[in-house]
């Protein structure tokens, strides 16, 4: 398969890229670094990404970025961070990568365990991974051509717990190399509509 990892350079995309790689030809792409340069939040961007790439038989989102804060200090603008680049970079990868996508492709995108474990600080990913889940569920009955739509949950990173372990206390951190295997059951399985919670 080709397949167009976005993110490619993040602790996930690492992990899936080295799942993947093997067997199929990537091509990465990020805002700062990879084959591809990539705003998630500018559907023009995204547009000229998806056609730079070439025929693609799945897209794979392993990046978006959210604000974390205590609920009583939020400001709409902060909340703004995680629906414009988490949530709506994501959607913009399907919106423009049905029409590209060959027949029977896939898109695997990213949410969190956030959507059913909340967290003190962080409300805006709680909401940005849960609209996540709906869209796809209703994406899926909707896509043409037989294309597929997951999203995979991880628990916090064995390796971003450095950065991000004094918020998850008392969760019980996962590898990214066993994440990944969740987006490679997503682009070589058969499903759609899917959360692969790797939990």
């Amino acid at each position: 398969m080709r397949i167009l990892l976005v993110g490619a350079h993040g602790t996930i995309g690492r992990a899936v890229a080295e799942q993947l790689a093997p067997r199929h030809e990537l091509i990465t792409a990020g805002r700062h670094s990879g084959d591809l340069r990539i705003d998630l939040t500018d559907f023009a961007s995204v547009q000229q990404a998806l056609r730079d790439a070439g025929p693609l038989d799945a897209v794979i989102a392993a990046a978006g970025n959210l604000h974390f804060a205590p609920l009583a200090d939020f400001t709409p603008a902060q909340y703004g961070i995680g629906l414009a680049d988490k949530l709506m970079g994501q959607v913009h990868l399907v919106l423009a990568g049905q029409h590209v996508l060959r027949d029977g492709g896939s898109f695997t995108l990213t949410s969190g365990i956030l959507t059913d474990e909340p967290i003190r600080n962080g409300s805006s990913a709680s909401m940005v991974n849960s609209a996540l889940e709906g869209y796809a569920r209703a994406a899926a009955i909707e896509l043409p051509r037989g294309l597929r739509i997951n999203v995979v949950s991880p628990n916090v990173l064995v390796e971003s717990l450095p950065a991000y372990g004094p918020f998850f206390s008392g969760f019980e951190a996962v590898p990214a190399a066993r994440v990944a295997q969740a987006y490679v059951r997503s682009v070589e399985g058969a499903q759609t509509g899917r959360v692969y919670r790797v939990h």
